[in-house]
């Protein structure tokens, strides 16, 4: 692992001009690549104390061993170039919007002397149209057959073509008139390729003419009695409807745009775009990619602008693009991206209207795509392996953690002091072993020494079970588990018998001491404890000055974090339960007469606080077990909260309370 220091460069010797810089590692490779509008000024920053640093980014200059930069005229020209060296050295610290499958395209070979309409993936090639891409080839293949009929172009391969023209016999498709037959001269060059262009413009989105003009030509050949051309174009004019079906309109403005959404975690971003042509949507794709480098929302767009659209030109680059917030440098890509397109291009953020009700729904989809995307990894048998080995390695524990326990502390300002405990066997949540705690003897807002109380709490109830319940299993141990405590009236294992093989707490150095703290204090000393710190991803042991820094792309971490997630909201789910019933309660506790078994009789019957609060005092009484008396006393309780944010008055005679 290199010091930065080594290869600092010299202050002054890095111009204050645009430009792009790269960092290489002691073999040469090249690991980042980055753009600047200042280079003295960015590069500064990496050479800070690496403490400072964000562990992603500390992680980078310590792999690296020198660093090199090349200034540039514009802003644009640093964009250019930054995208050229990305693709030309794929560094390992750049984040890679990469599909995770290849799209299918929608293919027309302009460059040939017959066109030919295909269904493609991978690369694009000079002179071909190219539209969407698409979620599903089927879905292309449908359209293009319905479309055959209405515009007959070449859809064969080219030794079949070769092979109709050298038999003089065209092949199925020329005889069912899905195809012109240009192989046995039915049409000439000029006559297919116009063929093709209507078919590109109608695909395009320019649909309305060719509909209106295959209408005029049904009518015009019934009006002349020509009633099996009139069949033939009312069935053409069917397709062209079944094909517009298939794309739904989503602007009546014709809009073109791109629109694009994030979802981010610690480690992933999920990416989705939707491909909008003329009001329809045309394509979409969507796919998780790594976080690698320290990038904010901003920065995150603008990668994946710069790695979307470099290289592109012309109707490839749409004359819209809708983004979740507004790029770096935002002026800069408008410029690079106009000047590929050959017109203006404009990048925003749509605040209203169909484009934001458009943009939230491309976010749902990446909101999905990133849940089943971890969904799928959870579920990977070999993945959960890997991770428990990774954790073992890195804890360096003496065997891996088949059950974890995490721990999370929840309060506000103090109050309502609330504890969860989660359980995962096997890399999978264990709910049914999922636990629930209210700290009681910590006064104010003290995570530390709420985390203690927890810790003690559940194993000094594990100690009090061993006692109670002696090892019925013949001294034998589940390997899986740990020691199986048995119950010896029901026969069943006690609720805190199993021993985790990892205890995780949320938080730094602090909570983990105390943690370890409240398991010396028992005498236990063969559970393992960690804390997983949320801001920046650190694993803390206990006694050690430095956290262990496991790799962002690790499985290990990627449990860790979700075990640490799934504790979090467990544990705020019930301090919001606890305070909302809490707020209840307290607000009817002073009143006399009103026990416990009342007070739950009163919110059954009413349901909510806020059919109560419009309750009269007679409509309260009719409760089971509240007289008039009681009555009007929950009402003059209610009339001094409402008296808390407005003046209000009890009316004597009907009991409500009145605003003044």
């Amino acid at each position: 692992m290199a010091d930065p220091s080594t290869y600092r460069p010299k202050p002054g010797s890095i111009p204050t001009s645009p430009g792009v810089y790269r960092f290489r590692d002691k073999d040469g490779r090249v690991v980042y690549v980055g753009k600047a509008k200042n280079l003295r000024a960015r590069l500064s920053s990496y050479f800070a104390d690496v403490a400072s640093l964000h562990p992603r980014t500390a992680t980078m200059v310590t792999t690296a061993a020198s660093v090199e930069w090349t200034v540039v005229e514009t802003e644009v020209e640093a964009l250019q170039l930054e995208y050229s060296w990305i693709k030309e050295y794929d560094p390992r610290f750049n984040v890679k919007y990469r599909d995770d499958k290849s799209y299918p395209w929608l293919a027309v070979t302009l460059n040939e002397d017959f066109p030919r309409v295909m269904v493609g993936r991978g690369a694009k090639k000079k002179g071909v149209k190219y539209f969407g891409p698409y979620s599903h080839a089927w879905a292309i293949r449908d359209t293009v057959d319905l479309l055959l009929r209405v515009f007959p172009m070449r859809s064969c391969s080219n030794g079949v073509f070769k092979r109709s023209a050298q038999i003089g016999r065209p092949c199925l498709l020329g005889y069912i008139e899905k195809c012109s037959a240009p192989c046995i001269g039915r049409v000439d060059e000029e006559e297919h390729r116009q063929i093709s262009e209507d078919f590109c413009d109608f695909i395009g989105g320019r649909t309305d003419a060719f509909v209106k003009r295959v209408e005029r030509e049904m009518y015009a050949a019934s009006e002349a009695q020509e009633y099996e051309r009139a069949a033939r174009l009312r069935d053409d004019l069917g397709a062209l409807h079944k094909a517009l079906e298939k794309q739904a309109v989503v602007f009546g403005d014709g809009t073109d745009a791109d629109v694009i959404a994030l979802v981010e975690d610690p480690l992933e971003v999920a990416v989705q775009i939707f491909h909008v042509r003329a009001g329809r949507i045309r394509g979409q794709r969507g796919w998780v990619a790594d976080r690698v480098e320290d990038l904010e929302t901003p920065g995150l767009v603008s990668e994946f602008l710069l790695q979307l659209y470099a290289g592109e030109e012309g109707d490839a680059i749409p004359r819209e693009v809708l983004v979740p917030v507004l790029p770096e440098d935002a002026g800069v890509f408008e410029e690079l991206l106009s000047e590929a397109r050959g017109s203006k291009v404009r990048i925003r953020v749509p605040q209203r209207g169909d484009k934001r009700s458009l943009q939230e729904t491309v976010a749902q989809n990446a909101a999905q795509s990133l849940a089943l995307h971890k969904t799928k990894r959870a579920g990977d048998l070999t993945a959960r392996n890997q991770a428990l080995e990774e954790i073992q390695h890195a804890l360096e524990l003496p065997s891996a953690p088949l059950r974890i326990e995490c721990y999370d502390i929840s309060n506000l300002q103090g109050t309502e002091v609330v504890a969860s405990m989660v359980v995962f066997e096997d890399g999978l949540a264990r709910k049914s072993e999922y636990r629930r705690f209210v700290i009681r003897g910590v006064e104010g807002q003290n995570d530390v020494a709420s985390m203690h109380e927890v810790i003690t709490r559940r194993f000094r109830r594990l100690l009090d079970e061993r006692i109670e319940a002696p090892d019925l299993t013949g001294g034998e141990v589940d390997p899986e588990s740990g020691p199986l405590l048995i119950d010896p009236d029901t026969g069943k294992a006690k609720k805190f018998a199993y021993v985790p093989g990892l205890v995780v707490v949320d938080g730094g150095p602090p909570q983990v001491a105390a943690a370890q703290r409240a398991l010396d204090e028992l005498g236990i000393d063969d559970v393992p404890v960690c804390g997983l710190a949320k801001r920046l991803e650190e694993v803390w042991l206990p006694g050690e000055p430095d956290p262990v820094i496991m790799p962002r792309s690790s499985e290990g971490l990627y449990l860790l974090q979700r075990v640490r997630d799934e504790a979090h909201r467990f544990a705020i789910t019930h301090h919001r339960s606890r305070r909302s019933k809490s707020m209840v309660e307290s607000l009817l506790d002073d009143v006399p007469g009103l026990g416990e078994v009342r007070r739950k009789s009163v919110l059954k019957y009413f349901g909510s606080m806020k059919k109560l609060r419009a309750a009269s005092a007679a409509e309260i009484a009719e409760v089971p077990g509240i007289g008039p008396s009681i009555a009007d006393a929950i009402v003059g309780a209610l009339a001094k909260e409402a008296a808390a944010g407005k003046t209000v008055a009890v009316n004597t005679a009907t009991g409500e309370i009145e605003e003044l």
